[in-house]
């Protein structure tokens, strides 16, 4: 069995792991969404394919998780500490999923759309991207006020969505070009929306941890 010290070093390492697959997530909303405000085709490529490594980077963090257990036999917060961050970076996984879907919407509406995007959408994701940051602040601190707080930033991402599709909703396409702009910004909203609710999840693992309870903070 490993020695307490080893433990503690393998687990910091493990939250460094896990705080840079976060910032992976980051960059690739960032660059999503720059794709689709400004028709960069090749950027939204680029965003697909770099979603590989926050695949292979997620695996790497569940083999180190896994090793851990097996290794040093864990139980009662440090079982717990690593339950939860298999279920952290499930999360980050899937955000960048969310991410790599905005790419593919820039990519399915091409570079020939006339039409504004709703501002809305850049509101959704700089609340998204402080959530985010918030979220990765609360994960190193074990900060359970700011894990608190993100339900209610949660609040204000499912407001912009609504107003977004409500917007989409309105609009009378005549035809397949207007269908199709008014389909991918409506779910591209819905992208970061679930980008957003994933943060929450986050924010729920954290209270899980520091406190032993389960909080619904998408309620």
């Amino acid at each position: 069995m490993q020695s307490r010290e080893q433990f503690h070093s393998e687990m910091n390492e493990l939250n460094q792991d896990i705080i840079q697959l976060a910032n992976r997530a980051n960059k690739a909303l960032r660059q999503s969404m720059d794709a689709l405000f400004n028709k960069d085709i090749e950027l939204a490529k680029k965003v697909v394919e770099d979603d590989k490594l926050i695949d292979k980077e997620e695996a790497a963090i569940n083999d180190k998780v896994i090793l851990l257990i097996a290794k040093q036999q864990p139980v009662a917060t440090d079982l717990r500490r690593l339950i939860i961050a298999l279920r952290v970076v499930t999360d980050i996984e899937r955000m960048g999923d969310n991410a790599k879907n905005i790419a593919k919407a820039a990519t399915r509406l091409g570079d020939h759309y006339q039409t504004e995007l709703p501002l809305e959408l850049i509101a959704m994701r700089d609340s998204a991207l402080i959530m985010l940051e918030s979220a990765i602040s609360a994960f190193q601190n074990e900060d359970i006020s700011v894990a608190h707080k993100l339900a209610e930033m949660d609040d204000k991402v499912d407001k912009l969505y609504k107003q977004v599709v409500t917007d989409m909703l309105e609009k009378t396409a005549v035809n397949s070009a207007e269908v199709q702009y008014v389909m991918q910004i409506a779910f591209s909203a819905r992208y970061i929306e679930r980008f957003a609710d994933h943060i929450t999840n986050i924010g729920e693992s954290i209270l899980f941890l520091v406190k032993g309870e389960i909080v619904d903070l998408n309620d």
